[in-house]
């Protein structure tokens, strides 16, 4: 099966939608309290998303396409770093005061 362009981005146009709608959904649903657990037990994605952009970055061929696939490799890393610094900081919430003193 050959797709050409102009079958592929509304395909994909629809695929993100859905992913956007179904997102929302499920996370409308969660009570608030378990948000921040949510999200920082979600942070595993983010290195997935990091694999994706150094995936574009070596494979590309343009100077275009090596910056873009370096923002990506840079905004992807700087955002699972951030995830599990706030995860830290959550649990960090939890200890006791004499185990925080240490």
């Amino acid at each position: 099966m050959n797709l050409d362009l102009t079958m592929a981005w509304p395909i994909a146009l629809y695929v993100f939608m859905l992913a956007a709608f179904t997102g929302y959904e499920v996370i409308a649903r969660v009570p608030s309290i378990l948000h921040t657990p949510l999200m920082s037990g979600s942070n595993f994605i983010h290195g997935i998303v990091v694999v994706g952009a150094l995936h574009a970055l070596f494979n590309a061929t343009t100077p275009l396409g090596q910056g873009i696939g370096f923002l990506g490799v840079l905004l992807g890393a700087g955002n699972a770093a951030g995830g599990y610094v706030a995860t830290d900081r959550m649990l960090a919430m939890f200890k006791s005061s004499a185990a925080r003193k240490d």
